[in-house]
């Protein structure tokens, strides 16, 4: 009797784990958000803004697939830090169609704003379908614009003497550095905010030195344990989530996102980073 009651909780158990490791892949993991705390580093830094803190947001995907009230209480969670800047690495919506554009706008009535300035770049699902779509882009930016958030469109901005720097997206053929980067000032603390990390590996950064934030990758959604992930919507297979160097004084830090594509998630945890900044 012991020896078939044994065989019945193994077999069970084979069955069970698949079934309750789909349940945490498609029920638990794409919101359980983890708030990633960190040290920037940025070179000639003001001491005025040392210690101050950034908040990194990317990926919402505010759209058919990411439910509303949890972007919200992202957003929330992230208003109660009282950060002194917030910064969105692109991707705020999934657009299908016109109804994406109010639904947005009802969700980023609760954007979190910096208490020294709020700051976003777009990236390829901010312009609609096949990422072909301006008027998409432009309303979005509208939306943010609206919500206290200043877009940048390979535009800078200096606030408090640190430069913020946002280019605009690769795929939608919008990324121009070029109009931006060479007219930068080698001793000037800058910041840029890029959305797609391939672009880090284009020859368009006029010497630029210093830290580029960017998303896009969501980390690959689903990382088997000790193994890369087997999904990455870039072709730099090395560029997952987290910091990287990436020549010539340049490093890299990719957020795995707060939204999805896809509601599954496993090892890949939603993120939101929170920056403070120091002095290199």
């Amino acid at each position: 009797m012991s020896q078939l009651l044994t065989r019945r909780h193994f077999l069970a158990g084979i069955i069970a784990t698949p079934v309750l490791t789909a349940l945490y892949t498609w029920r638990v993991e794409p919101t359980w958000v983890e708030f990633v705390r960190r040290d920037l580093p940025i070179a000639h830094l003001p001491p005025d803004l040392a210690g101050k803190t950034l908040v990194q947001l990317s990926d919402t995907h505010i759209g058919p697939r990411v439910d509303d009230d949890y972007v919200v209480d992202v957003f929330k969670r992230v208003s109660a830090l009282a950060p002194d800047f917030v910064v969105h690495t692109g991707d705020v919506i999934t657009y299908a169609g016109p109804r994406t554009i109010a639904q947005a706008r009802a969700v980023l009535a609760s954007y979190p704003r910096g208490r020294l300035g709020s700051f976003a770049c777009l990236g390829n699902h901010d312009y609609g379908k096949n990422w072909s779509e301006p008027a998409v882009a432009q309303q979005v930016a509208g939306l943010l614009t609206a919500a206290g958030c200043t877009v940048l469109r390979n535009q800078a901005v200096r606030i408090a003497g640190l430069q913020f720097i946002g280019l605009d997206d690769l795929w939608s053929r919008r990324f121009q550095p070029e109009r931006i980067l060479p007219g930068l000032r080698t001793d000037e603390p800058a910041l840029v905010l890029n959305h797609n990390p391939d672009a880090c590996d284009l020859p368009r950064w006029s010497g630029y030195r210093g830290w580029i934030l960017a998303g896009h990758t969501h980390g690959g959604q689903c990382k088997p344990p000790f193994l890369p992930p087997p999904l990455l919507p870039v072709r730099n297979r090395s560029y997952t989530a987290g910091e990287f160097s990436v020549g010539d004084g340049r490093k890299l830090y990719i957020n795995r996102g707060v939204g999805h594509l896809l509601r599954v998630r496993f090892n890949v945890r939603p993120e939101v980073t929170v920056f403070t900044l120091i002095a290199a």
